[in-house]
């Protein structure tokens, strides 16, 4: 079974097209190797997906025909991520956020170049889903 498809049945990703993008963009690896969406899946391998600042971790336990009801994930993967991935979820995000009066209109050109180099440095991690 493809990868991209086993990743869509097991309800990784809510789409297979979102699951074979992940996988073109490397956020999907086996054994610690970034395959192609046509990478056939096996039982037994060891899957990381990374998801914005998280990277998940199944092991493939069988291989679906279809796409699997939510109860029925637990037969097909078993989510083996390392706890200090998940505690990444709990973890508060440092947020920037910049009070203007009601009224004063935007910012003029000084504020703007103010602004710019309090942001620059900082950097978005794309969040998916």
């Amino acid at each position: 079974m493809r990868i991209d498809k086993w990743l869509w049945c097991v309800r990784i990703y809510k789409t297979r097209t979102v699951a074979a993008d992940a996988v073109k963009m490397n956020r999907v690896s086996v054994g610690g190797a970034w395959v192609k969406a046509s990478y056939d899946v096996k039982v037994g391998d060891v899957v990381d997906v990374r998801k914005g600042r998280i990277t998940f971790r199944f092991r493939v336990l069988e291989l679906a025909t279809g796409r699997q009801p939510a109860r029925e994930v637990a037969r097909y993967a078993a989510n083996i991520t390392p706890q200090e991935e998940l505690d990444k979820l709990s973890a508060p995000r440092e947020t920037i956020f910049i009070e203007r009066d009601r009224g004063t209109g935007r910012p003029t050109k000084k504020e703007r170049r103010d602004l710019d180099a309090l942001m620059e440095g900082l950097q978005i991690e794309d969040i998916e889903d």
